[in-house]
């Protein structure tokens, strides 16, 4: 080969230069390979692909395996830090088997979550493209002979799709400390990632001990509702699946964004499905509702750790009052959660009312205690709801004991023996409700 300058990229001295670099050929066989080898039947997303390329993300700025050492100290400050809470909270541990993650681990252990939030959505959009695509620019009796043409669009909005959720998981990874970060139960196991905690806590004037000591506090309050309320994990999912089942996909801005597009430029098709612009939540009271009862979920969610961390961290962490406000900032300026949901669901997070539901946990604990504030995760039925953060006093003022019995009653039904049965059974069990 020549040394003569300007000849680096003749075609005649090297044949593939026009397909790029090395690194983008390869980078481009390994996507290539992962679409071929994703199965018909294995869902909107080629999942597999979505996982690499977000380990992809992760490892380029670094990801070590977990230390021993550090193992075990985050290990030791989950267990501290569940003993704390048993002085500030009714609620039972829910710190079985703690464990420090490498972001790679937490991108495994996570996706199963991911693919119920992220399906929904994503079927609608690898349809979508696929009839967009396959339709556009062909006669209708052409269009009738296009069965498997059809099948690999779909097939290939099934990649793009994965390129987006890959990096959008892969981008989180680099931010999230533990598994409790979004306020949504991603893993039923209690961790912290060593190196989340460390991009937490740069260019924080705080000792390190403190710092981890405090996240497991969030991380071990966070696994203490999403373990023991029983109806709190399938409330929060719900309410995502409910509000993605109202997203639909702009049609009319993909055939626009896809007139001469050159099929075989991914960074473009990349371009197109990025910051979900294509994708538009329906104006329906359903939909709103949904909202609604996602947003105020996650809100007392946050409010209610926000304050046994607070209680549990009082006249131990020096630090702690510090560290809240660190963490209600990193939560105000949307944060990690907020740009994921975004991306991958079209739903942005939005934590106007985490002050609210912190200041009405406080009061209910002043109000009825420390049973009678965490007795009221009993049952669905006894939360506040949106209007109640707007206005609390009403509801911590309200009735100060709930007797859980009438909700017994009501699955008994009118059959129910006892010693009222015939008596005040007639009119609805006698109960003033």
């Amino acid at each position: 080969m020549t040394d003569l300058p300007g000849r680096e990229n003749d075609p005649n001295e090297n044949p593939f230069a026009m397909f790029g670099s090395p690194e983008q050929i390869a980078a481009a066989m390994r996507q290539f390979a992962d679409m071929l080898s994703a199965s018909p039947d294995a869902g909107p997303v080629n999942w597999d692909m979505a996982k690499n390329i977000a380990r992809h993300v992760v490892a380029a700025e670094g990801d070590p395996s977990v230390m021993e050492g550090e193992r075990r100290q985050i290990v030791d400050a989950l267990n501290l830090a569940d003993l704390w809470l048993n002085e500030v909270t009714t609620l039972p541990s829910g710190v079985v088997n703690p464990q420090a993650w490498s972001r790679s681990e937490w991108i495994e252990k996570t996706v199963p979550v991911w693919k119920q939030l992220c399906d929904p959505v994503a079927a609608r959009m690898v349809e979508t493209m696929g009839g967009t695509l396959g339709a556009s620019g062909l006669p209708p009796e052409a269009q009738a002979m296009a069965g498997p043409l059809m099948g690999m669009l779909k097939q290939m909005g099934g990649m793009m799709v994965g390129q987006q959720i890959g990096q959008a998981l892969g981008t989180l990874a680099r931010e999230v400390v533990g598994s409790s970060d979004i306020g949504l139960p991603l893993s039923d196991t209690a961790a912290l990632l060593p190196g989340g905690i460390a991009s937490f806590s740069a260019g924080l004037e705080t000792p390190s001990e403190e710092i981890r000591l405090y996240l497991a506090l969030r991380e071990a309050a966070h696994h203490r509702l999403f373990q023991h309320v029983p109806w709190l994990r399938a409330h929060l999912l719900g309410a995502v699946e409910e509000y993605a089942r109202g997203i639909t996909v702009d049609v009319s801005a993909l055939e626009e964004k896809l007139q001469g597009l050159d099929l075989s430029n991914p960074e473009r098709l990349q371009e197109i499905l990025g910051g979900g612009e294509l994708l538009k939540p329906e104006e329906t009271e359903r939909q709103k509702a949904a909202l609604v009862r996602l947003e105020t979920a996650l809100a007392l969610v946050e409010g209610w750790v926000a304050t046994v961390v607070d209680a549990a961290a009082e006249g131990k962490l020096p630090s702690a009052a510090a560290l809240a406000e660190t963490v209600r900032r990193r939560r105000a300026t949307g944060g990690p959660a907020e740009r994921t949901f975004a991306t991958l669901v079209g739903l942005e997070l939005r934590p106007r009312t985490l002050r609210e539901a912190a200041a009405l946990w406080r009061a209910l604990g002043d109000e009825r205690g420390i049973e009678g504030r965490d007795a009221v995760w009993g049952h669905p039925d006894l939360m506040p709801t949106a209007d109640d953060l707007d206005s609390p006093e009403s509801f911590v003022k309200g009735e100060a004991a709930f007797d859980m019995s009438l909700f017994e009653e009501d699955a008994k039904g009118p059959d129910a023996e006892g010693p009222d049965a015939d008596g005040t059974g007639e009119d609805g069990s006698g109960s003033s409700r």
